[in-house]
């Protein structure tokens, strides 16, 4: 059987004063269900009454009770994550640009080694595309061979009607 957490009346009054400064309303809810749970209400009316699963309410009581307030409150995902900054990005792109301005094929693979050597662990297998997404680069392959260029056939067809036409 799962394990029932008991809530305190006085928790619950700190709660109470606690949602009074939260503007986010899923952060509120939550606060309430375990405030409500604390009044002495059961999972499945308090579940009822904020229009959630009563295993919702279970769980973020389950969660105050482990670790507090802290675990209810929404987690901080602000800020730029990446592993290098845009000009870092450019200057390490440099070397390739220039070698692709020379004529050479660069391909993405030794970019991508080049990129994890750098910054010291591997990346993920679209991270190395939305880089050069960031500074303009573009795939561009080589021809196997030009569009209009005749079949093998039609060309050994053309020479023998050469050959035969200048005797």
């Amino acid at each position: 059987m799962p394990k029932t957490y008991a809530i305190k009346t006085e928790t619950a009054d700190e709660i109470k004063e606690a949602r009074k400064t939260i503007k986010d309303k899923q952060t509120d809810k939550r606060l309430r269900a375990v405030q409500l749970r604390g009044e002495g209400k059961t999972n499945k009316e308090i579940a009822e009454q904020l229009e959630t699963s009563s295993d919702m309410v279970s769980r973020w009581v389950s969660a105050y009770a482990k670790d507090g307030m802290s675990s209810l409150l929404p987690k901080k995902r602000t800020g730029n994550h990446r592993n290098m900054s845009v000009d870092e990005e450019r200057e390490f792109l440099a070397e390739y640009k220039k070698q692709a301005e020379h004529g050479h094929i660069v391909e993405v693979s030794h970019i991508e080694a080049a990129y994890e050597e750098k910054v010291g662990h591997s990346i993920g297998s679209g991270q190395i595309y939305r880089v050069l997404h960031r500074h303009g680069w573009r795939k561009v392959m080589p021809r196997s061979k030009h569009p209009n260029k005749a079949s093998d056939e039609a060309l050994e067809a053309s020479k023998k009607l050469t050959l035969k036409s200048g005797n």
